[in-house]
């Protein structure tokens, strides 16, 4: 278990990472994780690339959408930098195309549309899954301790790495699971420690975490886990959209589920509820899932 003040700091390097530094004009540089080793973690480069765009975007104006390609594996070892497009500010939109490179070499290609706030028709369809709440549920750190010692270093102690979003599954982690199952998940997850109040920050955390627990759901299908090293996965592209305020600080549900899975690719789909039921974001994302021979 971590205590408080590990929660805080993990919380202070999180959003040390998500910040972006201007190196020219709509320019900025990403940093790197601390500690980081191997690939980068494609939710901190949308988060970054989000942060990015949104410093050449109005106040007043919150993004509604993003959608990004996967080009290459990013490092650990590098920087990342940020080329902020200005392609269109209309009076109610805003549209910003983002290119992040390493060493002269994209990695992804996003693009995030911005809105003025304005009232309109409303309607949710989905309702909150019926599942338990989060304090009915097992911390996964807990998961991964039960998993860690069966695995090799050094990818224990990186699966041990207290992070700084947590998670609590309800019917246990995609990589925990060793027969096939329904491929549906719901897991609640929140940030270890208050975030400040400014919602631009809560939707970057929100980005980043959205990488989590998705792909592997097109898995479960099959009975299959990366942990095991079972699986050669790779995420292709990944889209948000925000539909309500939420704080990432509060427990949120993802809601995944996979629809279909074959040629060696892998489509996900998930919801984000507040606990009170409202449907704050959905997101979806296609991925390389191939067997390991």
């Amino acid at each position: 278990m971590t205590d408080q003040s590990t929660n805080e700091r993990l919380i202070a390097d999180l959003l040390a990472l998500l910040d972006v530094t201007s190196t020219g004009e709509d320019r900025y540089e990403g940093r790197r994780k601390k500690d980081g080793v191997g690939r980068v973690f494609g939710g901190q480069v949308i988060a970054q690339g989000l942060v990015a765009a949104e410093r050449s975007v109005e106040d007043d104006r919150a993004v509604h959408s993003l959608h990004a390609y996967f080009l290459r594996g990013g490092s650990e070892d590098h920087t990342v930098d940020y080329a902020v497009d200005r392609q269109f500010d209309g009076r109610s939109f805003s549209n910003r195309r983002i290119v992040a490179a390493q060493e002269g070499r994209p990695i992804l290609n996003m693009a995030a549309s911005f809105q003025r706030h304005e009232e309109g028709l409303e309607h949710q369809v989905d309702a909150l899954p019926d599942v338990p709440g989060p304090d009915e549920l097992t911390p996964m750190m807990q998961e991964r301790e039960a998993l860690a010692a069966t695995m090799p270093e050094p990818a224990r102690t990186i699966f041990m790495q207290p992070r700084p979003i947590e998670m609590r599954s309800v019917e246990g982690a995609h990589w925990s699971h060793k027969k096939p199952a329904p491929p549906l998940s719901h897991s609640w997850m929140r940030a270890v420690a208050p975030l400040p109040d400014d919602p631009r920050i809560h939707r970057a955390v929100l980005a980043y975490a959205s990488d989590m627990m998705l792909l592997g759901t097109s898995m479960l299908p099959h009975g299959l886990s990366w942990a095991r090293n079972e699986i050669v996965g790779a995420s292709l592209d990944h889209a948000v959209w925000f539909h309500a305020p939420f704080r990432a600080d509060d427990w949120l549900l993802y809601a995944t589920d996979s629809p279909w899975t074959a040629g060696g690719r892998g489509f996900n789909r998930g919801r984000i509820f507040s606990a009170d039921g409202r449907l704050v974001a959905s997101v979806a994302q296609e991925g390389v899932v191939r067997k390991r021979s």
